[in-house]
């Protein structure tokens, strides 16, 4: 674009121009302005639930477009016009891609999905109705920016010169003080705003959510729009840089030869009978929110709980002692651990912090047999990163809550009777064999039925936490009664696979309510079996194999079990669990929970708080007392190596390194397979 000296666009851009450079400041002023506007917009424009900007967002917004921006002070006026016209620009540009992409998506774009550009390929011919002529207003001052920075660049030099040439010329140490005065008081102002603020939110009504991690928009709604990128990108670096521990050659040896000998510990067993014997049958898997074990075959009222499962039990296999695995991540753990057969981290969910990474999931090997693979979900799709992880895990069709009728609105979102309904109705049309994955949600925390489905009679219960949840798991039972009769209706009962386990405990911390309904009081050995150990029923074609059985399992044995039954080798696969249904129990096993505990079903190993290993108590299952320390020492190293192990092959991804080495050793002459291998 040119200008000419004398007219009357040039003289109006160099007076702009000199006098943005006179009032220091003024432009960073004006960028502040726009960008809070532009912010405000955007958080419209989402138009989230409870998430509406208050007083104090606002404050955190112009502090983070403070932070964003103080720097420019430093630099001469040219310099600093073109970077704050930069920063407007990349940060519209990011806003903007993040309104796309939780129009879609519902949430925001995060470190890792830049990773994994492929999964915004998917808005495919989609992205023409994601696009919005409102949007406009967020380039608006484009109109005005994109001249000034050319003219700035082009003609700005040469403006100032002129203009200044008979202005006495301040000492350099002047001009360098008061930049970075106002810097230093720039960022101080933003870092006020934003910290104050925040963490105000974090001891108050935000508590837990940057630990949990759970979904960007919840972090959005306490940081707003560039301070979730600011922290995402923090969380990223810290997580994958700064905390990332170096896996030394050792390290990864030992890594793959303790992964590899479950392997072979899972070969071993498929010289059974029950391996293969269901092979080609669809696999249908349902993930059962908070529905814990202590529900079953109980009675209130004068009416049972669970009717329906108490039915089917008596012709699947029920597994009396299986435990929940989760961690923080809780639902995102349970997902993970069941389907990818590795423990869960900590601190954090897998599913968010490494949802890049290699994994042996059960979705993608039935996928590369030639099965179909969904997975069905009545909520946001971005809610514990399931968008990016799904695709990593190789399903086929991830179906969230933009893809569901909302006609039966329960709790958090659909209601489970609503939910199998329209899911059937998508699996019923699937080409067999499918793998087909369910992740109920109305009996989640705290609890919320309609006043028409409260059908069970909860007594003094009535009104508190727990007898809100025992009419959720009521609903939920009759749900899963629904399902099972249309499975038979469609013709699927006889040809597929029905898993059902329960996810995590039910969060209710108030013991004397499940005293009250329990009628007794509990020892610290009986909360343990509440808190942890969830239902597993397998119902196999023709009522196969039913009975209860008694051995302890884990979420992390649920995908071994499955492919043991349709017939496919695990030996080769990175997975920590074995299969639970074998022609006989396998000797010895132990089920490790993420919090240190363990049991191989005589005994119950409770670690204590300060890490201490001996400072634990170990439960006599048999006695339901304490026991000797002396019968659960032994196994206390294995369960913590088993946690220590999983977490360096989870979050170093070194599953994919395993994969490398093996591949380098396979294309090696026979002669050089046992030499040393260049880690």
């Amino acid at each position: 674009m040119q200008f000419n000296r004398q007219t009357p666009v040039r003289r109006f851009l160099s007076l702009l121009l000199v006098g943005f450079e006179r009032l220091k400041a003024v432009d960073l002023a004006l960028f502040v302005g726009a960008m809070f506007f532009k912010l405000y917009l955007f958080n419209a424009f989402l138009n989230v639930a409870n998430m509406k900007m208050t007083s104090k967002d606002a404050w955190i917004e112009v502090g983070a477009v403070l932070l964003f921006s103080f720097w420019t002070i430093w630099l001469p006026a040219r310099g600093r016009m073109v970077s704050l016209i930069l920063l407007n620009m990349i940060a519209t540009f990011v806003l903007y891609a993040d309104l796309i992409y939780y129009r879609y998506f519902q949430d925001l774009i995060s470190v890792p999905v830049l990773l994994q550009l492929g999964q915004v390929d998917s808005l495919g011919e989609s992205i023409g109705t994601l696009l919005h002529v409102k949007d406009f207003i967020l380039f608006l001052d484009w109109l005005i920016m994109i001249p000034f920075a050319v003219y700035v660049i082009w003609r700005g030099r040469a403006d100032l010169r002129h203009a200044n040439k008979y202005r006495s010329t301040a000492p350099l140490w002047r001009k360098a003080l008061i930049r970075i005065s106002l810097s230093a008081a720039v960022f101080f102002i933003g870092t006020s705003l934003v910290f104050t603020n925040v963490n105000e939110a974090k001891r108050t009504w935000g508590q837990g959510i940057f630990d949990g991690n759970w979904w960007n928009l919840s972090i959005y709604n306490v940081t707003g729009g560039l301070g979730f990128h600011g922290y995402d990108v923090y969380r990223y670096v810290k997580q994958h840089w700064l905390d990332a521990e170096t896996v030394t050659a050792e390290q990864l040896s030992e890594a793959q030869q303790w992964i590899e000998a479950r392997g072979e510990l899972r070969s071993t067993l498929e010289q059974d009978s029950l391996f293969g014997a269901y092979k080609g049958s669809n696999v249908l898997m349902v993930q059962l929110e908070a529905f814990q074990n202590f529900m079953i075959h109980r009675s209130i009222g004068g009416q049972e709980i669970t009717p329906n499962l108490n039915n089917l039990i008596e012709k699947s296999a029920y597994f009396s002692q299986f435990y929940h695995q989760t961690a923080q991540g809780r639902t995102s753990d349970a997902d993970f651990t069941a389907n990818c057969s590795m423990q869960p981290v900590a601190n954090g969910s897998v599913f968010i912090q490494y949802s890049p990474n290699e994994f042996d999931c059960m979705p993608s090997t039935l996928k590369a047999n030639d099965y179909e693979t969904t997975v069905f979900h009545s909520y946001e799709g971005g809610f514990w990163n399931r968008n990016t992880m799904y695709r990593n895990m190789q399903y086929d069709q991830f179906y969230s809550l933009k893809h569901f009728t909302l006609d039966e609105k329960i709790g958090w979102a659909l209601g489970d009777k609503s939910f199998f309904r329209q899911s059937l109705d998508v699996i019923s049309e699937q080409k067999q064999p499918f793998y087909s994955f369910l992740i109920t949600l109305s009996s989640h925390y705290p609890f919320t039925m309609p006043q028409e489905e409260k059908l069970l009679d909860v007594g003094e219960l009535d009104g508190t936490l727990m007898g809100d949840y025992l009419q959720s798991i009521h609903y939920v039972d009759a749900a899963l009664g629904e399902l099972v009769e249309r499975m038979k209706a469609e013709g699927l009962w006889d040809n597929t696979i029905l898993v059902m386990y329960g996810d995590h405990d039910n969060s209710i911390k108030d013991w004397t309510l499940f005293e009250t309904f329990l009628d007794k009081p509990l020892n610290d050995l009986e909360r343990q079996m509440i808190l942890k150990q969830v239902p597993l029923l397998v119902h196999l074609p023709k009522d196969g194999h039913a009975g209860i059985y008694e051995q302890v399992g884990g979420q992390i044995d649920v995908t071994p079990t499955v492919m043991h039954l349709l017939g496919f080798s695990t030996g080769d696969q990175y997975l920590l669990g074995t299969p639970l249904l074998t022609d006989q129990p396998l000797s010895g096993k132990k089920v490790v929970l993420r919090n240190g505990a363990f049991t191989d079903g005589t005994v119950y190993y409770i670690p204590s708080s300060d890490g201490v290993a001996a400072n634990g108590a170990c439960w006599s299952m048999v006695t339901n007392a304490v026991s000797d320390m002396n019968a659960c020492m032994n196994a206390i190293d294995d369960a913590r190596s088993e946690l220590s192990l999983s977490d360096q092959i989870v979050m170093n991804d070194l599953i994919n390194d395993f994969k490398a080495q093996s591949t380098i050793e396979a294309s090696l002459p026979s002669n050089q397979e046992t030499a040393e291998r260049p880690y």
